[in-house]
């Protein structure tokens, strides 16, 4: 990956992704009822109800006997296309860590779809606030919107955190140590996280994918959008993933010479001089 970032490139794979998951994300009761339909015939009238309420485009034909239609089939077929192409094209930038490897791709780019999510998030509160306070025509949906965007920006921005190695650290005996007790470190608190990561799921899969995702739980507005089934199992997927990236991390820095950790850690210089050269104008 190259150090130069901001391409045109970089800006449409992360949106067109973005944009290609929440029509799927929206659009999963027909997965649901194409893929693995509901034997329990009130359960399957409830998620067919609530499929033919939400569906974007409701006069499409379902294909192959499914439930799901033409737009459907073409952006679940597009999601990892689109993921693939973002992940071989992304590029680190300057102020971001530069020890990556090949396996950390998915994180990178996932961290530029979270930016993308932020852009998102921010758009959907200012036309909220233009439409309540200019208008006085408030909508029924931008605040679930921006909650429910809120949640994937979390979730994700934890997954490419991980990968950064930008979560909180408390160096105060990690430094003084030896090289070998600092692996022995590392070693110990992945493994801590990976024995946490494989409770959490075991323990919480039936009721989240089952009960949440299965059932098509929806939030309860007016709005009403589905917030608990899409949430609560994407916690357990970056749960998986940010483990994933863990016992990755603990291989790339195996080798790695240690670290002295100060204060001037938390300055980033190339940030202070791109906020410099945005007040004088210099290039």
């Amino acid at each position: 990956m190259e150090d130069e970032t901001g391409s045109f490139w970089e800006w449409v794979l992360p949106f067109s992704f973005f944009a290609c998951a929440s029509w799927v994300v929206w659009h999963l009761p027909a997965y649901i009822l194409t893929f693995a339909p509901h034997k329990d015939e009130s359960k399957l009238q409830q998620v067919t109800a609530i499929h033919e309420t939400k569906d974007v485009a409701p006069n499409l034909p379902g294909l192959f006997g499914g439930v799901a239609d033409a737009a459907d089939w073409f952006a679940l077929i597009l999601l990892p296309i689109l993921l693939i192409i973002g992940m071989r094209t992304v590029r680190v930038a300057p102020m971001e860590f530069q020890h990556w490897k090949p396996v950390d791709r998915l994180a990178i780019f996932i961290g530029r779809v979270t930016m993308m999510l932020i852009i998102s998030m921010t758009l959907v509160m200012l036309y909220e606030v233009f439409l309540r306070y200019a208008i006085e025509a408030p909508t029924l949906w931008a605040n679930e919107v921006t909650l429910w965007i809120g949640g994937f920006v979390f979730l994700c921005s934890g997954f490419y955190g991980m990968q950064q190695r930008s979560h909180i650290r408390i160096f105060i005996l990690y430094d003084v140590v030896p090289r070998w007790m600092q692996r022995l470190f590392d070693t110990t608190w992945t493994l801590l996280f990976v024995v946490f990561a494989f409770f959490l799921i075991y323990g919480s899969y039936k009721q989240v994918f089952i009960i949440k995702f299965y059932n098509w739980e929806m939030f309860g507005t007016a709005f009403d959008p589905p917030i608990p089934a899409t949430i609560q199992p994407m916690v357990l997927i970056i749960i998986v993933l940010v483990a994933i990236q863990a016992v990755l991390n603990l291989i790339n820095d195996w080798n790695l010479e240690p670290e002295v950790h100060t204060a001037a850690d938390d300055i980033d210089e190339q940030e202070l001089e791109a906020i410099k050269r945005a007040v004088t104008g210099e290039k």
